[in-house]
């Protein structure tokens, strides 16, 4: 029986976490480098030469760079003649961030930090690769996709628009997120919504400008702002489902100058976002934003304006890769400690424009439970204990989706 240098604090059984366990020490070393060079969407250089360079001393058969600007893509075929593929998903980017570790791994990079963990789903999926070209217990073939710009830039869409699924046409496709509200060990999946839709909204206020000593001279766009920002929290409580999630937040505005106490504006901008989980809700929302805005301002003798872009879709698992995989996770870490009905997150994914293209499954592995530091926090840092864990249900995906033929 293999064990890991420093036993872990969760149980997982099979073959493929024993093996990884073995290289663990290099999997964490490969991780914290990652954490200390940060970079952003479409500038992953650095990122994608280490991962190159550890594809190569793994031994997969093809890597493929420039897919999606920074993005690469790993080909490993396993025994026989089989020509079915699955795709395994890693993002690699990181936030502009100032980084509040004093850890030796901590950021070098100003205003950069891996504060959501790509850097462990990297070192993640290096690891099953490593594991599946050492021992190719599969039919068919693993492509392993390292994705760029997943934190705004959509990177999954670059790639895909850059013909991924074509030159790789996976039949499905998974891709995994480290999650501090589990604790380690744990998985969870849902067989539909995991993440919302995030759409960006601009409302634009036009008012008349004027004397704060005469104000009944002017139209205040921040008063009518100031209605807007109220009137439109009715939307979800009055316009959308009780059973249908959705969000609407106004986060900044804009108007004025703070050092002209007595000068009332013209414009004022209000900037926001919108989270949904379906398409429907989604359309709803957007209507009834730019029907409300502009009844509020008019009301005033104002106008309003709204631009609404829709960023990343929601991301929604097929029901049977859903189940598959949790199928596998339960396999490596018993049924007690698989989450098949995870509670879908108002955060967003770009994911889900590989879902769009491809059935297929996202998942989350625990790394934190009770009062651990949760994403995009300044002082947040990956488990690096998770590491062999999530490259073995990396592993088992493939190898439970292409079992070898029976000698």
């Amino acid at each position: 029986m293999l064990t890991t240098a420093t036993p872990a604090r969760f149980k997982a059984s099979g073959r493929a976490f024993a093996h990884i366990a073995q290289f663990h020490p290099e999997l964490t070393a490969l991780r914290r480098d990652l954490h200390a060079h940060p970079e952003l969407g479409f500038e992953e250089v650095y990122t994608s030469g280490r991962v190159r360079e550890a594809l190569r001393l793994c031994g997969v058969d093809e890597v493929h760079t420039h897919i999606g600007k920074t993005g690469l893509v790993g080909v490993i075929r396993g025994r026989g003649a089989g020509k079915r593929m699955i795709g395994l998903r890693a993002d690699m980017d990181a936030l502009t961030m100032t980084e509040h570790n004093d850890f030796p791994w901590r950021s070098t990079k100003a205003g950069m930090m891996h504060g959501c963990g790509h850097d462990g789903h990297t070192a993640m999926l290096v690891g099953a690769a490593r594991y599946l070209a050492e021992t190719r217990n599969f039919d068919g073939t693993a492509v392993l996709i390292f994705q760029p710009g997943e934190e705004g830039f959509a990177g999954a869409k670059a790639m895909i628009d850059d013909g991924l699924f074509e030159r790789f046409p996976v039949e499905a496709v998974y891709g995994m997120h480290n999650w501090p509200g589990l604790r380690p060990g744990m998985i969870g999946t849902n067989p539909g919504p995991m993440m919302a839709s995030a759409d960006r909204v601009t409302i634009e206020v036009t008012g008349r400008g004027g004397h704060g000593a005469h104000a009944y001279l002017a139209v205040d766009p921040v008063l009518v702002a100031a209605h807007i920002i109220t009137a439109v929290q009715s939307i979800v409580s009055r316009n959308v489902r009780p059973v249908d999630g959705a969000v609407i937040s106004l986060c900044a505005m804009q108007a004025g100058d703070l050092h002209a106490m007595s000068v009332i504006p013209g414009k004022a901008t209000l900037v926001g976002t919108v989270r949904t989980f379906s398409p429907e809700v989604q359309s709803l929302v957007e209507r009834r934003l730019t029907e409300l805005c502009s009844a509020v301002a008019l009301g005033f003798g104002a106008t309003a304006t709204v631009h609404y872009e829709r960023i990343y879709p929601a991301t929604v698992n097929a029901t049977r890769e859903a189940m598959f995989a949790a199928d596998v996770a339960e396999g490596l870490v018993g049924a007690e400690h698989v989450v098949r009905d995870m509670e879908p997150s108002m955060g967003a994914e770009d994911f889900s424009f590989m879902l769009q293209s491809k059935p297929g499954a996202y998942l989350r592995i625990g790394q934190g439970g009770e009062g651990s530091c949760m994403l995009h926090n300044s002082r947040y840092d990956f488990n690096d204990e998770i590491l062999p864990l999530g490259s073995a249900l990396h592993a088992g995906l493939v190898e439970h989706s292409l079992p070898p033929a029976a000698p």
